[in-house]
């Protein structure tokens, strides 16, 4: 997609690192979970705070591709003579 800086970005590059951010989060929940008598509240409230950065990611790559999904469409319906 993008090159800047020696980084570049693919979109198979973007949903791997979401998926791990996922399952990582996942994992965290299970923790949690398991040894709900001992949570803090501080605990608690970051394992929230995490799940809503996650919903933020996920919300901006459904964002992006719909994006993506209107360039072609426009780009398709200025292929056709009118």
């Amino acid at each position: 997609m993008g090159k800047a800086s020696g980084v570049t970005l693919t979109f198979g590059s973007l949903i791997s690192a979401y998926r791990k951010l996922q399952s990582g989060l996942v994992m965290q929940v299970r923790a949690l979970a398991s040894k709900i008598s001992a949570a803090t509240p501080g605990s608690f409230i970051l394992l929230q705070f995490q799940m809503s950065q996650v919903t933020q990611i996920g919300e901006s790559i459904s964002n992006l591709i719909s994006q993506v999904n209107t360039v072609i469409n426009k780009a398709i319906g200025n292929q056709i003579p009118r």
